[in-house]
């Protein structure tokens, strides 16, 4: 059974950093792209970042800039660091792998609490 969990989530003031963590458990094959979500109270789930196995990355325009998503395929993890914060970053961040050349997620984790006090 594959699972996704993330760490790294917390409090912090604006304009400080976090450092998301996502790693899998189990066996996954074909990992295609890894990426995360965020959900803010009352709104939908939203892209921030995706990074495709063949390295290309996409980043929601409020981001770009100030976050930044990397992988180890080794350690079949993905990370999110996130400088600059904002309170509007406020959410929970979910992070989400795909299979092949889908984009669609195919596993998602938990899910984190990043709050940014201004």
């Amino acid at each position: 059974q594959v699972q996704l969990v993330e760490s790294g989530g917390g409090l912090v003031q604006a304009g400080g950093s976090l450092r998301l963590s996502c790693a899998a458990s189990g066996i996954i094959f074909n990992i295609g792209a890894m990426g995360w979500y965020r959900q803010a109270p009352g709104k939908q789930r939203e892209l921030v970042a995706r990074l495709t196995s063949g390295g290309s990355t996409n980043y929601a325009d409020s981001v770009k800039g100030r976050f930044t998503i990397s992988r180890d395929n080794a350690k079949i993890t993905v990370y999110l660091q996130m400088n600059s914060l904002k309170p509007e970053d406020t959410a929970v961040y979910y992070c989400s792998f795909s299979i092949g050349y889908e984009l669609s997620p195919r596993y998602w984790g938990q899910g984190t609490q990043v709050s940014v006090s201004p």
